[in-house]
């Protein structure tokens, strides 16, 4: 049986608080008010840990409101305003956030506003998006005005110009850049009307049928673009407005962005394609809250998109595909630490980032290179960059009527099938070293001394043009004559002038004169189209790879990536290898024209080539090519500086002549942006040392969300800066001051960031000083790029006659 119910009264709070005993602390009631009661906040408490007196543990806790409204340097907004918007994602790793917390490690989340039901009330809901307009419209101007000042062919415009040319003549050509920007460069000639027939020599007059003053227009363009996407990746980032100003501002007024982007060059595609890489990873960084919705897939996708994009235009975007692949191996290591997510989530989120960062830039980056064959389908200057098959299916090309089946007698040029490999070659200049003997060396242009003539060995029969047909086979010991001289191919125990570890190469002897040393014995490795040696019966030309053994020495001829001194005339070096290395591909070799009157003509369906052999070849070319561009010690290249005269701005670089009769561009930053960048790098670091060790000592400088948010945004600028910068100091190739360019953007993030962590956000600073602050950087910033506006628009008169633009003894503005 249930007992009644029943009912205790306690009576009402007090009036007053009573008294308690000493030993216990004194709490205030509230007031008799219930529902005043239960609407008042509580304050929070903080205890201090079992091993701190009390004593110690108020002396560590921040004077003043709570930690969160006394935390050093964020928005100075109501808690109200803080708070984060909620859409009811179901991702239960961003559930584990703080969502009330004032900041997120990006932009804060606020629920979308309501329909606009009018003019006026939509324009309100938008008007975050006037400063960037206006931003853009500036930019418009910096980058358009005087654009065709100068008429003459400027800097790098020789090459890029002459490239855009090439696809509007489909002519093959090769560079050591990837397609897509000077692909880009031909559809701005197209659209401006240009017909691809302009030479593009450097320092040359523009004539009537180069629209270029158009083809920079759109060039430009990209450049206009980089300050909005600038002011949009500070919203993302979750910096103050203030912050956003100033990014945009110092986008918007370096001299060194300026000047690039108003000439036919790839730099300002590169540039564009990198920030809309660090734009699209913040957008992506901001939709982690509602994982594998429409936008989260979205922004994924388009940072996927821009990575391809970016790695199109130059290599170098590489560097920032890596500060996207260090931004996912960290966010997968912290969702494998979730032990609360199942593990079909975790495949999920690793199957759409191997998707969206691998898989879709790989297609995006090879079907440029598509693209780019499809266009260039006509032989060009370039040819003997890419491997004969190849060259066969060119259109004008003649390699695809060489008889099929090689025999003695014929005459061929030898193609080596090391990437970026040249041709055979010989010319009547002899070693200064060594034998003295004529030199043999790969070259890669085409003319009578790359020919040479299969002949039997000495202790043989002449060969006899009207005698049977005797083809070329595995195992066949030859000779070879160098038709323009007579020469033999020969080596001999003497050491290569490069290659020290292998034997000289060179022509020796004559028609009449040889030794044993002339003897090379033909060694099948495979055939491009029949597959296996095994499947060689005689060698074909073309599609036949051999090595060539020298039969006295028993080493293997060999043409690396070794680069002849000036008496070689820059040409690759051909030595002898004593390594019997059957995968050095630098031995392989392949008959590439082959001319034999007594042999029928070859046929197109005898030397079919295929997309991905081709995409190989060229990238490997292109990286073994980019590799070989070492400053030359014998000629000093004035425009040349080295990496760690970038951070300080040690040195600008001439982009055209220096008379006083045409228009003078230097390539120079504002100083006041990179001189800040690069303070505010080592204020980071400084800064995050001491939060750390502050840390330790168990000071309490901010919540866990603003730390978040502080780290979050340095890593971002610390990171996409040493990614950008540290490759350059151990590349061999010689390096510009523009290469700098793209890292440059991410010292300004971190000046914005370090100005709005200590300044901007500050709750110890007053609005008066921060106002103060914010007017002497944007004076500074505004003031220093109106001083140096006409190195990027141009300088006309005698250098002499414009005063105070050398800031720094290394500049060299007034030099003649």
């Amino acid at each position: 049986m249930r007992p009644p119910a029943v009912s205790l009264h306690i009576g009402t709070p007090p009036e007053g608080s009573p008294r308690t005993s000493s030993e216990f602390e004194e709490i205030q009631y509230p007031a008799t008010d219930r529902s005043s009661w239960a609407s008042t906040p509580r304050p929070e408490e903080e205890l201090p840990l079992h091993y701190m007196t009390e004593d110690t543990a108020r002396r560590r806790t921040p004077r003043g409101p709570s930690s969160i409204n006394g935390s050093i340097g964020h928005l100075n907004l109501s808690e109200k305003e803080y708070e984060a918007y909620d859409d009811g994602g179901k991702d239960v790793y961003s559930k584990m956030k703080d969502m009330k917390s004032p900041l997120g490690s990006g932009k804060i989340r606020r629920p979308p506003p309501p329909p606009p039901t009018s003019v006026g009330e939509f324009f309100q809901q938008n008007l975050e998006h006037i400063p960037p307009i206006i931003y853009t419209l500036l930019s418009c101007w910096t980058r358009f005005y005087k654009i065709g000042h100068s008429n003459l062919v400027v800097w790098d415009e020789a090459h890029f110009g002459k490239f855009g040319s090439f696809y509007l003549k489909r002519q093959f050509y090769f560079d050591v850049h990837p397609p897509l920007g000077k692909m880009l460069v031909g559809l701005a000639g197209l659209l401006s009307g240009y017909d691809g027939h302009f030479d593009f020599a450097s320092g040359a007059v523009y004539n009537d049928t180069v629209p270029y003053v158009a083809m920079r227009v759109m060039m430009a363009t990209f450049g206009v673009a980089m300050v909005p996407l600038g002011w949009y990746t500070a919203v993302e980032l979750g910096m103050s407005w203030r912050a956003c100003h100033l990014v945009a501002l110092m986008v918007l007024c370096d001299v060194a962005w300026l000047c690039i982007s108003r000439f036919i060059l790839l730099d300002s595609m590169l540039l564009f394609f990198t920030f809309t890489t660090v734009f699209c990873l913040t957008k992506f960084h901001n939709q982690q809250y509602q994982s594998f919705s429409f936008d989260w897939w979205l922004w994924l996708s388009l940072t996927g998109v821009s990575i391809g994009c970016v790695t199109s235009i130059k290599w170098v975007g590489l560097f920032v595909t890596a500060l996207v692949g260090l931004y996912t191996i960290e966010d997968l290591w912290e969702k494998f630490g979730d032990t609360r997510m199942s593990l079909r989530d975790q495949a999920r989120h690793w199957g759409a980032r191997i998707a969206c960062l691998i898989i879709l830039p790989t297609i995006l980056y090879m079907s440029f290179f598509k693209v780019h064959f499809m266009i260039l389908n006509h032989s060009g200057p370039d040819d003997a960059k890419m491997s004969s098959l190849f060259q066969a299916n060119l259109v004008g090309n003649t390699l695809y009527q060489n008889p099929l089946e090689v025999a003695f007698g014929s005459k061929v040029t030898l193609k080596n099938m090391g990437w970026a490999g040249g041709l055979l070659h010989s010319h009547v200049q002899t070693y200064p070293v060594g034998s003295n003997q004529q030199q043999v060396t790969c070259y890669h242009y085409k003319d009578e001394n790359n020919d040479w003539i299969i002949l039997p060995r000495w202790d043989e029969p002449e060969y006899d043009a009207d005698g049977p047909i005797r083809f070329l086979s595995d195992g066949d010991v030859v000779r070879f004559s160098h038709v323009p001289t007579k020469r033999n191919l020969h080596s001999h125990p003497v050491t290569a002038p490069v290659s020290k570890l292998n034997w000289e190469v060179s022509g020796y002897g004559d028609g009449k004169i040889g030794d044993l040393h002339d003897y090379w014995v033909v060694e099948v490795v495979d055939d491009l189209q029949r597959g296996s040696k095994s499947h060689v019966d005689k060698i074909h030309s073309l599609t036949t790879r051999l090595r060539f053994k020298h039969q006295a020495l028993g080493c293997y001829l060999r043409a690396g990536n070794e680069i002849l001194p000036q008496w070689g005339f820059k040409q690759i070096e051909v030595s002898c290898d004593k390594e019997n290395n059957a995968n050095d591909i630098h031995t392989y070799w392949n008959v590439e024209t082959h001319i034999n009157e007594r042999l029928p003509a070859g046929d197109h369906k005898l030397y079919s080539t295929s997309f991905l052999r081709d995409f190989w070849h060229l990238n490997v070319a292109m990286m073994t090519t980019n590799n070989a561009l070492v400053p030359d010690p014998d000629k000093e290249d004035i425009l040349a500086s080295k990496p760690f005269d970038w951070p300080w701005l040690r040195l600008g670089l001439r982009m055209c002549g220096w008379g006083a009769s045409q228009a003078k561009y230097y390539l120079l930053g504002t100083p006041t942006i990179w001189w800040g960048g690069t303070l505010s790098l080592y204020v980071a670091a400084l800064a995050f040392a001491v939060y750390l060790l502050r840390m330790q000592r168990k000071y309490v400088d901010m919540d866990a969300r603003e730390w978040d948010h502080f780290l979050y945004v340095g890593k971002v600028a610390m990171l996409g800066w040493l990614l950008h910068f540290v490759p350059f100091l151990i590349m061999g190739r010689v390096t510009y001051i523009h290469h700098y360019l793209p890292t440059l953007y991410f010292s300004v993030l971190m000046a914005a960031h370090m100005l709005d962590h200590f300044v901007f956000t500050s709750r110890r600073l007053t609005e008066r000083t921060k106002w103060i602050v914010f007017g002497v950087t944007t004076f500074a910033v505004v003031g220093v790029f109106w001083w140096f506006k006409g190195a990027a628009f141009g300088i006309d008169g005698p250098i002499s006659n414009h005063w105070g633009l050398k800031w720094l003894s290394t500049w060299n503005i007034y030099e003649e």
